[in-house]
């Protein structure tokens, strides 16, 4: 994803982590929620779907959440602007 273009294959590929991901959220530092497309630490984090394995957003409640350690830029507003018109 470069600066001033967002790669819509990216923005696909980046929907995998939204997912079944508690693993790799975990092991973020920070979360970006591409729904109200707010971010924060991962401590605020303790709610979850998908017997578990999906987190829900603490500040919307919504499963649209990507943790840091997926390699995508989860505290960028324009990154999590692009996801939401992808996916909402």
């Amino acid at each position: 994803m470069s600066r001033d273009r967002l790669d819509p294959a990216q923005i696909e590929a980046a929907h995998k982590h939204s997912i079944f991901h508690r693993k790799e959220v975990e092991a973020s530092e920070t979360f970006g929620c591409f729904y109200c497309r707010r971010s924060g630490p991962v401590t605020e984090i303790t709610e979850w779907t998908d017997d578990g394995d999906t987190a829900l957003c603490p500040k919307c409640g919504i499963d649209s959440v990507i943790g840091s350690a997926s390699g995508f830029p989860v505290t960028n507003g324009l990154f999590l602007g692009a996801m939401k018109r992808r996916w909402f």
